[in-house]
């Protein structure tokens, strides 16, 4: 059976998915975003986020998330997810099914070009 998709504001995802989200982004969402035609034939960006039992579109500009990250005490000043909060959420939603724990999530703006 396949999962439902929901496609969302970010402000009005539960605090929770919201979390995990950042688990999922820890350098920020502006560079993970993808384009996609709405229902009436529009263009929009939104950022992809997977659980479970769900496909989330999170509807975002790149401005937005630019300044969703910006506004967070979750993230420092240089956009990155916070050590301590990366820790807390990652206890908080530590799933032995999670996709995360088998990759490396590596910043790419650190990656070198050669």
């Amino acid at each position: 059976m396949s999962k439902p998709r929901v496609i969302k504001n970010y402000e009005k995802l539960d605090e929770a998915i919201q979390e995990q989200i950042k688990l999922n982004y820890p350098y920020g969402f502006d560079r993970h975003l993808i384009t996609f035609k709405n229902i009436e034939g529009k263009f929009v960006s939104a950022l992809p986020f997977e659980t479970d039992e769900k496909h989330y579109l999170v509807r975002m500009t790149k401005a937005l998330a630019q300044e969703i990250i910006e506004q967070d005490d979750d993230y420092d000043d240089d956009g990155n997810l916070k050590d301590d909060i990366k820790e807390e959420y990652g206890e908080k939603y530590d799933d032995d099914d999670n996709d995360n724990q088998d990759f490396d999530i590596v910043d790419p703006s650190s990656e070198d070009d050669n």
